[in-house]
């Protein structure tokens, strides 16, 4: 067809096709999404935990428990999949007890892909929330002790509003952490389309066909904004809880 009402020349459209999702990216995506979700959220609580008795805790075995928590950043993270298959298989005995007393099963279900990227991702929530306890003020919370609170009541109205800059800084990483992990995830729970084949699952299954690369290209892209708009969430609400603590 005429380019425009001035030419009389033929050109060719865009392959519109090159940018569609196919049904099976899309669920890769929200997969992705999902297991980077519950991650997060599942070990937020014991991130803080880690934290507090790394910052502020006075017991032997303390320089143990920093080198088990940073171990998954220094460990192959095919070794990291093969002990959580071994721990938390069904035949392992932590896996075996969930599943015959509370049914719950991790491997190769999409439950242990965010159990993997929870471990996985969790250093850097502890390290991000570790940092952030450190610069806290002690004045200001022996200021609140002296009034009258409980230590509980401290950290939930002094403490924890001056950390949660780092708080969220540490969600975001574990996120982005989560969004591309691989090598864990596919060793603990394989690569089953729309069960456990999370965005980097799906890349690599896409560079192993032939003709692959289109989708693989169009899965990168995903996941390059995906991890960016996720890195600017976490500047500007960091900085704007940054404002808002200063104000305070």
């Amino acid at each position: 067809m005429a380019c425009c009402v001035r030419c009389d020349r033929k050109c060719e459209l865009p392959d519109l096709d090159w940018f569609t999702l196919s049904e099976e990216e899309w669920t890769a995506i929200r997969l992705s999404l999902l297991v980077s979700t519950v991650a997060v959220a599942a070990s937020l609580p014991f991130g803080i935990l880690a934290a507090l008795a790394l910052s502020r805790g006075r017991f032997w075995g303390k320089s143990i428990l920093n080198g088990i928590v940073h171990l998954p950043l220094i460990l192959p993270p095919v070794v990291t999949g093969f002990l959580l298959l071994i721990l938390f298989g069904r035949k392992g005995p932590i896996g075996a007890f969930l599943d015959q007393h509370f049914g719950i099963v991790f491997s190769f279900r999409w439950t242990g892909a965010a159990l993997a990227c929870a471990v996985m991702g969790f250093p850097l929530l502890v390290r991000s929330i570790r940092l952030s306890l450190d610069a806290v003020d002690r004045k200001l919370e022996d200021a609140a002790g002296t009034l009258g609170a409980n230590p509980a009541w401290v950290f939930l109205t002094v403490t924890f509003p001056l950390i949660l800059p780092g708080v969220i800084a540490g969600m975001i990483l574990s996120f982005a952490k989560a969004m591309g992990e691989f090598g864990a995830t596919i060793t603990f729970v394989s690569n089953i389309p729309g069960e456990t084949q999370t965005l980097s699952a799906a890349i690599y299954t896409f560079t192993q066909v032939p003709g692959g690369d289109v989708g693989a290209m169009r899965l990168t892209i995903v996941a390059i904004v995906i991890s960016m708009a996720a890195l600017l969430a976490s500047e500007f609400m960091a900085h704007a809880l940054g404002k808002k603590v200063n104000f305070e």
